[in-house]
């Protein structure tokens, strides 16, 4: 294939994953607000720290539930056609937030927003790699965890600095950006083609590689792979799922889902304010916050631009090794501040600084590579089921990490809570090194070969 642009393939999967921004400001919203709402009353209601939790928690049980049911949605109406139509829900969910009168609003609101922002997360990594050359799979595949961590500065930054009122406004508003914008982008190539849209097949394809671009050799590849699919005998979801290779990927993604959330990024994006405020920084809450969203949008930056170079494997390994030494420096200082508190004077910085480092290598690892990944190991005819699930586990998890964390906090203590994940970073360090493949400049269909116990060699070229 002649070299084409890559810049159409940038802004394509720069819009898709611009959903993430909207997910991750209903992330960064809970932390700088939590003052606001709970002692301030901004609301003009009583909200109760425990009703607080619900929530910061209903955000990722929305997106729990929506999940399994998307995935089936995306291959019904298309991968563009679905993320569209969640702009109306999300506003539903942004006026509920905009006009609350009540902690019921509130509920609903968040499990709305939840809801659109854990089906961007199944649909946006998906549609990223399909319209993706090899070479460029694992960059573009990132722009989700990008654009998500982006989000969360934003509401950091924003909730700094105005009121709540406008906190919500200008968080409403990017849902509507990201329609102004991927409106205007190409359906993916690879569901065209499963479709049997042929024309369709290669404007998309010609789109995305450039109008100067040979695309007769890439297209002969999307459509005689979308043939094979159409020509095998259909199979239901549990008989895809009852195949070897299958069951392999998907225990893959799940856990490292799982791993991404047990290892607590959510519970300290989630109360991040009320943690350093807890720990007598002599910086703000919000100041606080504000540095780990810069720390995390410059690293995410950062895994973007090496993913494809050095391979997911062992970013995983090197954000697995550093997110437990933080997590139990984390454990280390609660545990003495609770003992003797004299003992941690002149020692706030500590926290501080190792949730910085936290957050820096799980930006080049367990962020970014889970969602990528999980768009990597599946074959066409249950890649969508299969993020699902994978999906239902990350923010099941979140879930649940987000509801245990303030209650483990208090019943056991944070240095022990700490602990915990210290535990599982080891655990996810483990599992990283002895089973997870590497996937860097590999086809979809050599990634299938490998899962199933095949030699894959390292292609000769890559395309751009």
């Amino acid at each position: 294939m002649s070299k084409g642009s890559v810049l159409p393939q940038y802004i394509a999967g720069l819009s898709a994953s611009f959903g993430a921004m909207c997910m991750g400001a209903s992330i960064g919203w809970s932390s700088p607000v939590e003052k606001m709402i709970t002692e301030e009353t901004d609301y003009g209601f009583e909200i109760s720290s425990g009703q607080f939790g619900w929530i910061s928690a209903l955000l990722t049980l929305g997106a729990t539930i929506i999940c399994i049911p998307v995935g089936f949605m995306i291959d019904w109406i298309g991968r563009r056609p679905t993320m569209l139509a969640l702009i109306p829900p999300y506003m539903v969910g942004w006026v509920l937030m905009l006009f609350a009168k009540n902690v019921t609003m509130l509920y609903f609101g968040r499990f709305i927003l939840g809801m659109c922002g854990g089906a961007f997360c199944v649909t946006a990594p998906m549609y990223c790699t399909e319209i993706s050359t090899t070479a460029l799979r694992g960059t573009i595949g990132s722009f989700f965890q990008l654009l998500i961590v982006s989000g969360v500065f934003y509401g950091y930054l924003v909730g700094a600095f105005v009121p709540l009122t406008t906190i919500n406004i200008l968080c409403s508003i990017l849902p509507l950006i990201f329609a102004a914008v991927h409106i205007f982008m190409p359906e993916s190539p690879v569901y065209l083609a499963m479709k049997g849209r042929n024309e369709d097949t290669a404007k998309a394809l010609q789109w995305l590689r450039g109008k100067d671009a040979d695309i007769s050799e890439e297209l002969k590849e999307i459509l005689d792979e979308a043939q094979k699919q159409n020509d095998q005998p259909k199979v239901n979801v549990l008989a895809a799922l009852r195949r070897p290779v299958t069951r392999k990927g998907l225990g893959i993604s799940v856990l490292l889902q799982i791993f991404q959330q047990w290892t607590g990024i959510n519970a300290i994006l989630f109360y991040s304010t009320s943690i350093f405020e807890d720990v007598g920084s002599g910086l703000s809450g919000s100041n606080s916050t504000i540095l780990i969203g810069v720390t995390q949008t410059t690293t995410t930056l950062v895994a973007v631009a090496i993913i494809d170079k050095a391979g997911r494997r062992i970013l995983l390994l090197i954000s697995g090794v550093f997110m437990a030494i933080t997590t139990c420096l984390m454990g280390v200082y609660f545990q003495m501040s609770e003992s003797d508190p004299d003992s941690v004077v002149g020692l706030g910085w500590l926290p501080i600084v190792s949730i910085c480092i936290f957050i820096v290598f799980f930006s080049i690892g367990f962020g970014p590579v889970p969602w990528l990944v999980m768009a990597e190991l599946f074959s066409e005819d249950i890649k969508s089921f299969g993020g699902s699930i994978a999906g239902t586990s990350n923010w099941l998890s979140a879930f649940m990490v987000t509801l245990l964390f303030p209650i483990l906090k208090d019943s056991i203590g944070p240095g022990p809570t700490f602990w915990i994940f210290t535990a599982i970073a080891v655990l996810a360090f483990f599992y990283a090194l002895f089973f997870v493949p590497e996937t860097k400049g590999k086809t979809i269909l050599e990634i299938q070969d490998m899962l199933a116990g095949g030699k894959v060699q390292k292609p000769e070229k890559n395309e751009t």
